[in-house]
């Protein structure tokens, strides 16, 4: 019986040239990705031979979308996403003005019109959830300080954008485009737009507090329910439906895009027990269905364009490479955070994708923007996607020179910050003898606990200005800084100290503190969390003090606790 396969083939044409060409990268020592982005390019449209179906690619790519985000979620809590609010939510909406100034300003230079200039400006503005997330993942930074501005910033990004796709149609007509109501009488106006944005932020609100309120229980029940079935099969079935249903009714129902849905399904299941599980059933997908989105990315290429108009579009990846990269490191460096979080925050945000497709496909039907306005963002999102591993490659010999300049890196990162130094109120015998913990997170704070409940003496050393702030407010001696640069240590009267306990995931510079510490103080105690064997194998032959290592000690205290079970039962048998 004749029947289409059009999903089949274009399944195994798009996963089979990816590990083609993904390979073939890799072998050329460039990243993977680059590799999918050309095997998009040999099965789309623009050359010869079989063509794949885009529309169904593009479909399976939004799935990608929905999974990246579901597994971000689930890593990622509402505390983060607090925790970040001050640098993420003021550094991405004047990134976006700052971006969309620069398009618009190209645009009008090309002799576009304001709505033309606008869409495209917004298009060059957000950076691509699936190439931001495959980068901090790569570098281990996902879960770091650093990489939970990244993810609070896209977040922002993406709220902001979902308000733009809905208002753009309201704002056609005055901007030189077509409404889509005026083929039947709409009359727009001034009541209509601020209907139509208190309508938006309506359902972007009320789909937050239903899943914060309801899902938060419903969810981990539900996912509770399935894994005591015992069926492994039916539990991985549960969080792929519930990454890619909630995903789908968060759009349907809720006007949410499918990338902020899925997060915020995987924030509510991250409530559960079982959220370390589900990112482990979810992960094989994930990846599978990521390739498929740089498939389909490249298949829109059209290479054409790069004999066309060369200078329009190198006019524009400056736009997002540089322009973006330098708007966001200067904003970050202003909300006073420092240099190596803002190279960071910069290099995640020099490409676009995704988002850039669907407002750049709006501007095109409410004919705001001009074809050739499409076809440069594509070709911009490709070569900004291709040359990102690069870019962060980049910021490495930038934060050893900043390194290397104390004086440099200072300036940069504006001394005067009150919170870059302790209190003159702080009481002197707090300052003697007393633990310096570098990091406040969910290690970090367990351990502070402990130690108030035993009223011994400690000053915090942490990067997040906000938990840093709310610990002075709440008596704790606190200094906001990286403890890999000298001066925050000093600042945390290192060289009093009895002991140095670094609790932080981000152990880049773990050796550089306790280099400091022995510096200033040879007699004291280090004690440093690590993530991995050779790590952990690594600092004990540089004699770094007692190393703790998550799994290790979990398996020690798991194996105590067995033992002395057994032990008690044996001596209850024998009386």
């Amino acid at each position: 019986m004749p029947h289409n396969i059009s999903l089949i083939t274009t399944i195994a044409a798009a996963l089979g040239a990816g590990l083609l060409f993904g390979y073939l990268a890799t072998r050329l020592r460039l990243p993977a990705l680059v590799g999918y982005l050309a095997a998009g390019i040999i099965i789309g449209p623009a050359t010869p031979g079989y063509v794949a179906d885009a529309a169904l690619a593009g479909q399976l790519a939004e799935i990608g979308v929905m999974l990246m985000m579901f597994g971000v979620g689930l890593h990622f809590s509402l505390d983060d996403l607090w925790d970040v609010r001050k640098v993420a939510l003021p550094g991405a909406v004047l990134q976006i003005a700052v971006a969309t100034a620069l398009g618009m300003g190209l645009a009008h230079f090309w002799g576009w019109t304001i709505g033309g200039g606008l869409v495209f400006g917004l298009a060059l503005s957000v950076a691509s959830t699936v190439v931001l997330l495959r980068a901090l993942e790569e570098r281990g930074i996902l879960d770091t300080f650093n990489g939970r501005i990244a993810v609070g910033w896209l977040v922002v990004e993406d709220l902001v954008t979902v308000l733009v796709l809905v208002l753009l149609p309201a704002l056609a007509g005055s901007l030189g485009g077509v409404a889509p109501d005026a083929a039947h009488g709409g009359h727009g106006g001034d009541s209509s737009l601020w209907a139509t944005l208190a309508l938006t932020l309506g359902q972007v609100g009320a789909f937050i507090v239903l899943m914060l309120v309801v899902g938060r229980k419903l969810f981990p029940w539900i996912l509770w329910q399935v894994a005591r079935t015992g069926s492994r099969e039916l539990f991985t079935l549960c969080v792929i439906a519930a990454a890619v249903g909630i995903a789908y009714a968060s759009t349907h129902y809720f006007g949410v895009s499918f990338a902020l849905g899925s997060f915020f399904a995987g924030m509510v299941l991250r409530e559960s027990a079982l959220a370390h599980r589900a990112a482990e059933e979810s992960l094989p997908l994930r990846d599978a269905f990521a390739v498929l989105f740089f498939v389909s990315v490249g298949m829109l290429f059209e290479p054409s364009i790069l004999l066309e108009q060369p200078l329009k579009l190198l006019a524009v990846v400056a736009i997002i490479v540089i322009g973006k990269s330098v708007a966001a490191f200067l904003l970050v460096l202003l909300l006073r955070y420092p240099a190596k979080t803002a190279l960071m925050v910069s290099a995640s945000l020099a490409q676009i994708g995704e988002f850039s497709f669907i407002l750049a496909a709006l501007g095109l039907s409410l004919k705001l923007m001009p074809v050739e306005g499409q076809s440069l963002i594509l070709a911009g999102a490709i070569i900004s996607i291709a040359l990102n591993p690069i870019v962060f490659r980049v910021t490495k010999p930038l934060e050893r020179w900043l390194g290397n300049n104390p004086g440099l890196a200072a300036r940069f990162e504006r001394p005067a910050d009150p919170l870059a130094e302790l209190p003159m109120t702080t009481p002197h015998e707090h300052l003697r003898g007393q633990v310096v913990l570098v990091g406040y997170g969910r290690v970090g704070r367990r351990i502070a606990a402990a130690l108030k409940a035993q009223g011994i003496s400690y000053v915090v050393a942490e990067q997040n200005r906000e938990v840093v702030d709310q610990l002075r407010k709440d008596g704790v001696p606190a200094v906001a800084g990286n403890a890999g640069e000298p001066t925050v240590l000093i600042q945390a009267h290192i060289a009093h100290a009895a002991m140095l306990v670094i609790a932080t995931p981000d152990t880049f510079h773990v050796r550089a503190m306790i280099e400091t510490a022995r510096a200033l103080n040879p007699n004291i105690k280090t004690v440093v969390r690590t993530h991995n064997d050779a790590e952990a194998e690594l600092l004990r032959s540089e004699r770094a003090g007692e190393i703790f290592m998550g799994e290790q000690e979990l398996a020690k205290g798991m194996t105590a606790y067995v033992l002395s079970s057994l032990a008690n039962q044996q001596t209850h048998t024998h009386h």
